[in-house]
């Protein structure tokens, strides 16, 4: 009597024994390879994967258990049955694909060992059903605990080994399971193969239609070529998988670390791989973040919901940085598959600079750029609240309105970077001089507000002081001059309770300060509306007055004292108002001036008076007026170039007069402006001497062709000797350096006949002739130059 596990060492031949090893090894290992493919595939290509893994391990099985029984050799005749080893192979092959369908098909551990087991007794199925081929010459007789001990062994080897290949990533899980799934056939084989007993029987023959072992050899062999045929196709397959595999690693890896945003990929809230932006967000090395937790930098209400939902979502959050600071971000999430296993994709979007420009949005909606304090919208709504609250407290509010006096100068005169600069000076003082509490605002251009809640009105008009005398003191630079600042200030509900109204309020007491010398405040009165409406009347109508021809030029005759002879006229100007009839100089000049009408009336003016002294056959002079603002004009000396050009007066007939006023302000301006019309051969006279300041030094300074006595002065110089005595000093001073003096408001002959006595050098008034238009005189512009009517009669 034989038994396997007695003869293994005296019967079996260790070269076959270690063959058959080796092959299930093989088989085992591509088995694992070709699942592993399958899991990944889909529809019928995942069929196809599973076939052939189905092929490979029922031919390796069939293979290890016909090889180790070519290795016996008990001595006695041998063989084996056709159909039942045919059958054998097929029972491998179709219970082997059964259980790797099973634990492919269906997800999870659990079919992956109920697979094992239906792989285990395939297993089984095929081994004995090869025994029952094996022909021999004798009984077999079987262990039943042994055979039990067979199946077990087999099953669960089986059943670990498809679950250790569930979710396997890398080499080594592979290794495992092939390595558990060789345990499992070999085990099997060996532990079947020592529960049966040979009992040799010569009475006993082998079957001539038996498969002696020559051939059993020859399929065995036929076998184990395909079991290398899909071991090689396994393994380059593998190679060439794990190739593109890598290739598309990198591309997807290289997009993503292309990305702006922090690209993650997760399974569950663990991070498998992420890209640099997000390493950079974060601050740890992209490396380092492999394994680690997303919840580390995401917290958990944000990615918990997005998990359970599984639907893209957009989500703000907060970033937690490994340096333990944080910021916003924006989140979404989305479930994708990769490696052939459920992900999920988290892109996380920076919303620093977002934020950072939602600030810098809100901020210029409620500001002023240039000087970063409130605007005019922001400013009316702060008044409407603040008048509710005062309104419920009983409380006054105070309305401070300011701008800067001749402000466009500064910007005219240095540029608008120097007006710039300025405003966010008078922004900065104005901040320093506020209480908590207090709010001020930049209306546009030049124009400032304060709001100021209150319970008596003296406290408004002290912080108005001291606002005047800090940008007095504080508003001078390099040189530059002093802009002044005028303020009207309204109360809040004694003149108005509605915010238009008193805002209007405040701007209309603004205006009076102006009209009141500029540098001061005023409280707005009842009385200013009437007032105020008027001048801004007047203001849009004079606005008007060229195009529509209500401009007029009078001119009224100078003649010299003693000959009597007409030397020229001065140029006056006349506005007749459809309406009102004619207005007085004294009261549209001023306001032309404020609001700088002057340059375009100034310019009509010195070109009509050109143009009507370019056509005298005489050779008279003609003096126009200029104001301060068409001094400081830095355009007024090539206007008056183009205008004689234009006209083809000669520069010599032409005289500009200029007060000493328009020489304050900005002196050294003023000094290029009279020496550029000096060098076009035009004559400058001081006008008004002895009114204003009537400094010496201007007279030393500026380069002045003639002195203009004012007619204050002039009149009843016969009778007072205080004034005569004033005007033998001008007089005295005019000899002296060399300027000739022009005497004003001569109205009668006994004041003509004080400047004779005196030596003056030429006269004009009422005597000589009242200011007409041109054509009255057209005897000494066209005719020959006669003595006027008061000359004549003193001769």
């Amino acid at each position: 009597m034989l038994t396997v596990v007695g003869c293994l060492v005296e019967a079996h031949d260790f070269r076959l024994v270690a063959l058959a090893a080796g092959i299930c090894a093989l088989s085992a290992v591509t088995t694992v390879c070709l699942l592993s493919h399958a899991r990944r595939a889909g529809n019928w290509v995942q069929t196809g994967w599973l076939s052939l893994a189905a092929v490979a391990g029922g031919s390796g099985i069939w293979a290890t258990h016909f090889i180790a029984m070519l290795a016996f050799a008990p001595g006695v005749p041998s063989g084996y049955e056709v159909a039942l080893t045919g059958l054998s192979l097929v029972i491998a092959i179709t219970l082997v694909g059964s259980g790797l369908s099973l634990a492919v098909l269906v997800d999870g551990r659990g079919a992956a060992w109920a697979g094992g087991a239906i792989l285990g007794f395939g297993i089984a199925a095929m081994h004995y059903t090869g025994m029952a081929a094996y022909a021999v010459a004798g009984h077999k007789g079987w262990d039943l605990a042994a055979v039990a001990a067979s199946l077990c062994l087999g099953s669960l080897l089986g059943g670990a080994a498809l679950a250790a290949q569930v979710g396997a990533r890398g080499y080594v899980r592979q290794l495992l399971a092939a390595f558990l799934l060789l345990l499992a056939i070999c085990g099997h084989h060996f532990t079947a193969m020592g529960a049966v007993t040979i009992s040799p029987d010569p009475t006993l023959t082998v079957s001539e239609a038996a498969v002696p072992n020559a051939w059993l050899a020859v399929a065995v062999a036929l076998a184990s070529f395909a079991i290398l045929l899909l071991s090689g196709a396994a393994m380059a397959l593998a190679v060439r998988d794990r190739h593109r595999a890598t290739i598309e690693d990198e591309r997807l890896r290289s997009l993503a670390n292309a990305a702006v945003e922090g690209l993650v990929v997760c399974t569950g809230d663990i991070i498998v791989s992420a890209n640099r932006s997000f390493a950079k967000l974060v601050g740890i090395p992209q490396e380092a973040l492999a394994g680690m937790s997303l919840a580390a930098f995401l917290p958990n209400e944000v990615i918990m919901p997005a998990v359970a939902d599984q639907s893209e979502q957009l989500v703000e959050a907060e970033l937690q940085q490994a340096s333990g600071g944080k910021f916003p971000v924006e989140v979404i999430m989305q479930p994708v598959e990769h490696a052939g296993r459920p992900h999920f994709a988290v892109a996380v979007r920076d919303l620093r600079a977002r934020r950072q420009a939602e600030r810098q949005i809100h901020f210029l909606a409620h500001h002023d750029p240039l000087t970063g304090l409130a605007n005019r919208a922001s400013f009316g709504e702060r008044l409407e609240q603040e008048m509710r609250i005062a309104h419920a407290g009983r409380r006054k509010l105070a309305v401070l309105c300011l701008d800067l006096d001749r402000f466009k100068e500064v910007n005219d005169l240095f540029g608008h970077a120097a007006g710039d600069a300025m405003l966010q000076n008078v922004a900065r003082i104005i901040s320093g001089e506020l209480a908590d509490g207090l709010m001020v605002a930049r209306l546009g251009g030049d124009e400032f507000a304060i709001l100021m809640p209150c319970d008596r009105p003296s406290e408004a008009g002290r912080l108005a002081e001291r606002i005047l005398e800090a940008l007095r003191t504080g508003c001078t630079d390099d040189g530059r001059p002093q802009i002044a600042t005028s303020i009207g200030i309204a109360l809040y509900p004694d003149n108005a309770d509605e915010r238009a109204s008193l805002l209007n309020d405040a701007d209309t007491a603004l205006y009076r300060a102006k009209a009141g010398g500029r540098g001061t405040y005023r409280f707005f009165e009842a009385t200013m509306g009437a007032e105020v409406r008027e001048r801004r009347a007047l203001e849009h109508d004079l606005r008007h007055a060229v195009a529509r021809g209500e401009m007029e030029l009078y001119y009224q005759p100078q003649t010299r004292v003693g000959g009597g002879e007409v030397t020229g006229f001065e140029v006056l100007l006349r506005w007749k108002h459809p309406k009102r009839g004619y207005v007085s100089p004294a009261v549209f000049i001023p306001i032309a001036e404020e609001s700088e009408i002057i340059l375009q009336i100034g310019e009509w003016v010195l070109r009509e008076a050109c143009r009507e002294a370019a056509k005298w056959s005489q050779p008279l002079s003609v003096a126009v007026n200029v104001s301060a603002v068409q001094i400081h004009s830095p355009h007024f000396v090539r206007l008056a170039h183009e205008i004689l050009l234009q006209t083809g007066l000669s520069p010599s007939r032409l005289e500009i007069e200029v007060t000493e006023t328009a020489l304050i302000r900005d002196p050294n301006r003023a000094l290029l402006t009279l020496r550029q019309l000096k060098a076009l051969g035009l004559s400058i006279a001081m006008d008004d001497f002895g009114t204003g300041y009537s400094s010496l030094s201007n007279l030393r300074s500026f380069p002045f062709d003639k002195i203009k006595i004012d007619s204050s002065f002039v009149r009843s110089v016969d009778s007072n000797e205080q004034t005569a005595a004033i005007v033998r000093s001008v007089l005295g001073l005019g000899r002296g350096l060399g300027l000739p003096v022009l005497a004003e408001g001569v109205e009668t002959e006994a004041e003509l006949s004080f400047l004779v006595a005196e030596q003056c050098h030429a006269a004009q008034g009422y005597l000589m002739g009242r200011p007409s238009p041109i054509a009255h005189f057209s005897g000494y512009t066209h005719g020959v130059a006669q003595p006027a009517p008061g000359e004549r009669k003193s001769a």
